[in-house]
């Protein structure tokens, strides 16, 4: 019994809760297990119409992973933190690849893995309370869990403009941008959960009826500023870009880069130019894992989780401390291609 995760059948549907709420249900190791399991045993169960996954009681859907094992493991042999990558990798393989529709209520905080188990998923929505972001250059981390994937594949250079600067969006932002497929008041929430619950053949119809018009996409009102000040592929690009912009919001963006890691902002844009290239989500997932496994044993992400999650004095010591003193040779090993035997498969 895990009770990090309540799992069980209820009508037609298979219903997955994430349950740790004083850790806003951020992932462990045995809640990505227990998923896949659930996953597995759903998929051939002919009694198991859809799926739902959402949180139980407490506030957030999901703040992402298990980042204090993950740095006390990077800090060591890295074991523990190739584990969890490679199990949790499969799970957002598992759900971009699963044939049974499933529903994914984006309702509250959803960061780092709780974006990588929301987005693989057929329907995926959101509500006023949701804070969508992907913040992890500011530990030294990297948009992992499929990011290299979906965020190239927003309008412009969003995708990039949100890996370097972790801004979050709101809930009608994501819906904007096709992140969300749909918007619900968080009050619809209960009604619409039971309709699907009671006739997961008509989930569409049940989000639809709920669904509303959402508020204004603020940020999309700046489309054409971060498309020309996210311009490049090249960190120091994007830098002089900023700064030769005497604007307000260019002066804001460039402070917020100058507290994230010059090596997490380098890998960032690399994963989202060879991401944009990949093939199949599973081409993706072998790249992030190699790239996960010799990040989370570098300095910047131990000094990041120091920083942010340990000490939390919210001054890391980047090494390097600027971009240019990232070269292309570091970036390269980091993307070098794992052994065969060491590399991550899909379940």
């Amino acid at each position: 019994m895990n009770d990090d995760l309540l799992s069980d059948i209820e009508g037609s549907v298979g219903r997955l809760r994430l349950n740790r709420p004083k850790a806003l249900h951020a992932l462990n190791l045995s809640m990505c297990d227990a998923m896949l399991h659930a996953l597995e045993a759903w998929r051939t169960d002919a009694d198991v119409a859809a799926i739902m996954l959402d949180h139980a009681e407490g506030r957030g859907f999901c703040a992402g992973g298990d980042i204090r094992m993950l740095g006390d493991s990077g800090a060591s042999d890295g074991v523990a933190a190739r584990a969890f990558f490679h199990t949790e990798y499969r799970l957002n393989h598992r759900l971009f690849t699963y044939a049974k529709p499933i529903v994914a209520f984006m309702d509250g905080l959803t960061m780092g893995g709780g974006v990588g188990i929301a987005l693989p998923c057929r329907y995926r929505v959101a509500t006023e309370n949701t804070r969508f972001a992907m913040p992890e250059t500011g530990i030294g981390l990297f948009p992992d869990v499929g990011g290299g994937w979906f965020l190239s594949r927003l309008p412009g250079r969003i995708g990039q403009f949100l890996a370097l600067t972790g801004h979050r969006l709101d809930g009608a932002e994501a819906h904007a941008l096709g992140l969300a497929t749909h918007y619900l008041p968080a009050a619809a929430l209960p009604d619409a959960k039971a309709a699907i619950l009671a006739d997961p053949a008509a989930l569409d119809a049940a989000l639809a009826v709920a669904a509303v018009a959402p508020p204004p996409a603020c940020l999309l009102d700046r489309r054409d500023e971060i498309d020309r000040l996210f311009a490049s592929d090249v960190l120091e690009d994007v830098f002089a870009a900023l700064e030769a912009d005497d604007g307000a919001f260019a002066a804001e963006q460039l402070a917020i880069l100058r507290t994230k890691s010059p090596q997490a902002m380098k890998v960032s844009l690399r994963l989202l130019y060879d991401g944009g290239l990949m093939q199949s989500f599973a081409d993706e997932m072998v790249q992030e894992y190699a790239v996960a496994t010799r990040v989370v044993q570098r300095h910047d992400f131990i000094e990041g989780v120091r920083a942010v999650i340990v000490d939390k004095d919210h001054r890391p010591r980047w090494q390097p401390a600027t971009p240019d003193a990232v070269t292309d040779h570091v970036i390269d090993q980091i993307f070098a291609p794992l052994p065969e035997a060491e590399a991550w498969t899909p379940a």
